[in-house]
């Protein structure tokens, strides 16, 4: 079930998540977690602020993203070393990436199987495997 606008309690968010309730993240939550599953990237985010009419640095949605991903309300996804993503659908699934939009969507995680993953030294485990799948025109357009 999709939540709306008008369902989420930024607030009680925070708090479960054993944050401080400030202005901006209260406001950040709201545009993050009031819609359907998204992929934002800060700037995509700050945009969104500010067409709101809230005036907050890029820094604080920075910072503010990845506070969000610590708590574990948001996932974080390199799409390379220039762009990275915050996904709120937290659930374990892998991505497309359009090279021609920049738009990153989900791959279900049964919809998409891994096998051959290396050994992993004593004491240590596979804790996620994280797959984007970049796609593009064939003719490199």
């Amino acid at each position: 079930m999709n939540v709306g606008l008008a369902d989420i309690d930024p607030i009680a968010l925070l708090h479960d998540a054993e944050m401080r309730p400030t202005r901006q993240r209260q406001t950040l939550a709201q545009l993050l977690f009031g819609r359907v599953h998204r992929h934002v990237t800060a700037e995509e985010l700050h945009r969104e602020a500010c067409a709101a009419g809230i005036k907050m640095a890029l820094a604080t949605v920075y910072n503010t993203l990845h506070r969000f991903t610590r708590a574990g309300l948001l996932r974080e996804v390199a799409v390379d070393s220039g762009r990275r993503h915050f996904d709120t659908n937290v659930s374990y699934h892998h991505h497309v990436f359009d090279e021609r939009t920049g738009e990153l969507s989900d791959i279900d995680e049964g919809d998409l199987q891994i096998s051959g993953l290396p050994e992993v030294p004593d004491g240590m485990e596979i804790r996620r495997v994280d797959v984007v799948v970049r796609v593009g025109f064939a003719d490199g357009r």
